[in-house]
């Protein structure tokens, strides 16, 4: 009877043990998800040229996104307009009339429906005098 009563504590520290390890691994798996989620990652480039008023940056990263941001260095924009075309076919437009100036960023711009993959953002803007090309840089946040 002692044996059996050994064999039942042993069993049962096994199983706590054993549940213990798996509720830990999916802790871990959790916070890596959250870590990558709310995360801004750069998407692209687009150098003005002062010429055109509207450029396209070609997005090569294949993660999904839900908001996007704007940056400029080298000299303020006026931007108009941004239309954000999706891998699945589909397009948003955005409306966005802000004037950001060097080194600034626009709020954030919260895409519509759920993450999805970018294949390209298009956007328009006033054409300025700049004294040098300035860049314009996107940032998606999945």
């Amino acid at each position: 009877m002692n044996f059996q009563r050994s064999i039942r504590v042993c069993s049962v520290l096994f199983l706590l043990f054993s549940l213990s390890i798996v509720s830990y691994a999916q802790g871990r798996r959790d916070d890596d998800r959250r870590q990558n989620e709310g995360r801004w990652e750069m998407l692209g480039t687009s150098h003005v040229d002062g010429r055109n008023d509207h450029d396209r940056i070609t997005v090569n990263n294949r993660g999904m996104f839900r908001a996007l941001q704007l940056g400029v260095r080298g000299g303020a924009i006026e931007f108009h307009r941004i239309v954000v075309h999706f891998e699945n076919g589909q397009d948003s437009d955005l409306e966005v009339r802000d004037r950001i100036e060097d080194r600034g960023r626009t709020r954030t711009i919260d895409l519509p429906g759920d993450r999805r993959r970018i294949r390209s953002i298009e956007f328009w803007y006033s054409k300025e005098r700049w004294r040098s090309r300035p860049s314009v840089n996107v940032w998606g946040m999945r």
